[in-house]
């Protein structure tokens, strides 16, 4: 896969409200489209969020 297209076009708008609200989490201010202003702690701390989240979820689904 080249870029940051999603494998399944029809799930971006769902991975994009999962990323706005583990950005609300963790506190960091993200807006619609392009997020360049953002540091490399602010986006590594997003995607940090996002794949606990996920780890969670796994976890709860396997009990």
């Amino acid at each position: 896969m080249k870029g940051n297209k999603a494998s399944v076009p029809e799930a971006r708008e769902a991975l994009d409200r999962f990323k706005m609200e583990a950005a609300s989490d963790v506190g960091v201010n993200l807006k619609q489209g392009y997020n360049g202003d953002l540091t490399s702690r602010e986006a590594g701390s997003i995607g940090g969020q996002m794949v606990k989240k996920m780890i969670e979820s796994y976890e709860k689904g396997m009990k």
